[in-house]
């Protein structure tokens, strides 16, 4: 097996209570998800991707879309999002796994791609460059965690513990209290996230349906008039209509 191979893991279902339906939201003409398929499809140095959903009827619709994007579709446990992930990947046989949400219809492909290269230098058994994690200055939305294999059979097979079956972050680091989680003590580390792009307080996820609107707004000004734009050009866009807001007060 080679030691560098990654498979990324889009972790989706259908089922939200803050924003219902949220990964089929139409975006300029598409689902949101297919929309994150299309974007994630441009990074390189990954070995496939794969949706991690559920077996609930409700989430056939995410493989359909999956499916007719060429997307590899893995069905699992509803809330053992461990277990799930652990189960796509090991028929993989890969050393690495990259979690995404889809519910970030804006992952930047470039800042996958330096995330993957420290990861790989560092030997870290997790790496995220989402939103400020250990003060890095990324937005929230455009980055992405990565870790080891390894790590994630350890956590399968002695944490059982309902909530961090279900978040899977939990087990490397908790986010709210910004702190490693001492049970298993991995090695952890981030990048900072290029000065151009350094929005720490802009969210680029959809959780809520004004976000969404928001998110809209960005692919209607900027897809339009080029289908693989770059979070730079939507902090450029974004400063723009900031500005042009403060005038109109």
């Amino acid at each position: 097996m080679n030691k560098n191979s990654i498979i990324l893991i889009i972790q989706a279902r259908m089922q939200s209570t803050r924003f219902p339906n949220k990964a089929i939201a139409d975006l300029c003409g598409a689902p949101l998800i297919e929309r994150v398929f299309q974007r994630i499809k441009r990074v390189k140095g990954i070995d496939g991707i794969i949706l991690a959903t559920t077996k609930s009827k409700e989430d056939d619709i995410l493989d359909k879309i999956a499916n007719s994007n060429k997307i590899e579709v893995f069905r699992g446990s509803e809330n053992d999002v461990i277990d799930r992930f652990y189960k796509a990947a090991k028929v993989k046989n890969v050393n690495h796994i990259i979690r995404m949400c889809a519910d970030n219809p804006i992952p930047e492909p470039s800042e996958y791609e330096r995330l993957i290269k420290y990861h790989l230098d560092s030997n870290n058994d997790f790496s995220s460059n989402t939103q400020d994690f250990l003060g890095n200055g990324y937005p929230n939305g455009i980055g992405t965690e990565i870790f080891t294999f390894k790590s994630l059979e350890e956590i399968w097979k002695r944490e059982k513990r309902e909530t961090f079956r279900e978040h899977i972050s939990l087990n490397y680091f908790d986010y709210t209290k910004q702190e490693v989680n001492p049970k298993f003590n991995f090695k952890i580390g981030t990048i900072n996230c290029p000065k151009e792009m350094s929005r720490p307080g802009l969210k680029l996820d959809v959780n809520y349906h004004e976000q969404y609107l928001f998110i809209k707004e960005i692919y209607e000004n900027l897809f339009t008039k080029n289908k693989e734009f770059t979070v730079k050009e939507v902090i450029e866009w974004y400063d723009k209509k900031q500005s042009k807001d403060q005038k109109k007060l």
